[in-house]
């Protein structure tokens, strides 16, 4: 085998991300919202959504600052071009939900429904997530660095140049999943699911480790 060609099959293609630039927003000190609505070029600043119905939304080059979004219903929004920095919801209801070229800076999120969500150039940076539901969602280019996820349910999802730097995640799900170039090198986890969808899947020796085990069970093998 040619050593050249056997380096570049072990490269990982890293998330392709669009850095998030917003200027000129306008602050409006009373924002009316609305389901359907289209919302852009607009910096809410403790705004709170707790509860409204914002269902197919649209929001554009739009920045939150510690907006509160509790059992705010968003299911079939979309966020382009968007920054939530330290957004807060013990519910965050997203399902179906569009993200695209977006970050969230710190989000402190119990459980996130954003099952069957669309995500491209995506980031989340730090902050905390109970329950991240992200079944039969479609992720390209996403990264998601420094963040406490204590279950991630990937099941159904199909992912591609995904990585998870530095995050701790308690379960992780990927039962069903397509997956390719998910990286999920230095990333700590204690449990994961659907051991049969781990293909495209990209770990440490040290992760190795932790997963052998897990794999030996599920393949029915006896280690002595």
């Amino acid at each position: 085998m040619n050593k050249a060609r056997g380096k570049a099959a072990l490269k990982v293609a890293p998330p392709r991300l669009t850095p998030v630039d917003l200027r000129d927003l306008e602050e409006l000190p009373d924002p009316v919202f609305r389901g359907g609505g289209r919302h852009e070029n607009v910096r809410f600043n403790r705004a709170s959504m707790d509860g409204l119905d914002l269902g197919d939304a649209v929001f554009a080059e739009c920045r939150f600052d510690a907006a509160s979004f509790n059992e705010t219903q968003l299911r079939g929004a979309s966020f382009r071009d968007c920054l939530l920095a330290e957004v807060y919801a013990p519910v965050f209801r997203g399902a179906r939900s569009t993200w695209r070229e977006s970050e969230l800076r710190n989000p402190r999120l119990g459980s996130a429904e954003l099952y069957e969500s669309g995500w491209q150039s995506v980031r989340i940076d730090g902050g905390k997530i109970d329950f991240l539901n992200l079944r039969g969602a479609k992720l390209t280019d996403v990264l998601v660095s420094g963040c406490i996820i204590n279950e991630l349910d990937l099941g159904a999802a199909t992912a591609t140049r995904v990585k998870l730097e530095d995050c701790t995640v308690g379960s992780l799900d990927v039962s069903g999943a397509k997956l390719k170039d998910f990286d999920l090198r230095g990333t700590e986890f204690r449990k994961v699911s659907g051991l049969g969808s781990l293909s495209g899947l990209v770990i440490d020796e040290y992760q190795l480790n932790l997963l052998a085990p897990l794999i030996a069970v599920h393949l029915g093998v006896t280690v002595l």
